[in-house]
């Protein structure tokens, strides 16, 4: 379900690859910046980072990382892809021999907050149908005051074992307790709602309706 913009608390984060404030970046910021002094989104944050990144735990820009991180899970329970924009690249150096692994950013990132759920992250891709979501048509839904709806791929069903000797009756998303409605689980931390497989794994309730519409027989017709 898509958050009201009207009703919800909209933040935008906006990361930019600094010093590249030129066009079309600086057009794009500056549209996010009247969409904030209009009210269409109620903060606006703007971030930097460099153009390439350590993938060490000593690296200077953890936050960054951390936020490619967070941008990739989101990402995993969509079923898309942020990969591009991200690329990962080997160096090695000529005078040590030593290789290192970079994380190349992209010049512009926008994630989206709906209250304090991240509910988009542009730009990204359906990478079975090759469609990306661009920043521009991410920034000008906001223009529009609509909150834009990411795209959505197929998203790896996540299972639990409902006879976990060490779990019990727990939710598969946050592991509180679920409570069992004849059959239907519910979780009232998280809002997850499942059934058990025959297998004795939890299944989320939208994950079992897309597996039944793909596995459904196709009515002959007449």
């Amino acid at each position: 379900m898509t958050p009201d913009p009207q009703t919800t608390e909209i933040t935008a984060v906006c990361h930019v690859r600094a010093p590249l404030l030129l066009e079309p970046v600086d057009r794009q910021i500056e549209t996010l910046q009247a969409c904030e002094s209009e009210g269409r989104i109620d903060d606006l944050l703007l971030r930097s980072w460099p153009k390439e990144i350590a993938l060490t735990e000593n690296s200077p820009y953890q936050e960054a990382l951390e936020s490619f991180e967070r941008f990739e899970q989101w990402a995993d329970q969509r079923g898309v892809s942020v990969r591009p924009p991200f690329k990962q690249r080997t160096t090695t150096s000529q005078v040590t021999g030593k290789t290192k692994e970079l994380l190349v950013t992209p010049l512009l990132c926008l994630e989206l907050y709906a209250d304090d759920e991240l509910v988009g992250v542009f730009p990204h891709s359906d990478e079975t149908t090759d469609e990306t979501f661009t920043t521009d048509e991410a920034i000008a839904a906001l223009r529009t005051g609509e909150l834009p709806t990411p795209l959505e791929g197929t998203a790896e069903t996540t299972t639990q074992s409902a006879t976990d000797a060490d779990g019990g009756n727990d939710c598969p998303e946050c592991g509180e307790s679920l409570i069992d409605g004849q059959g239907v689980f519910a979780c009232t931390n998280c809002g997850w709602v499942g059934t058990v497989t025959e297998t004795g794994a939890y299944v989320a309730k939208d994950d079992l309706a897309r597996s039944k519409e793909r596995t459904a027989p196709v009515a002959e017709s007449n």
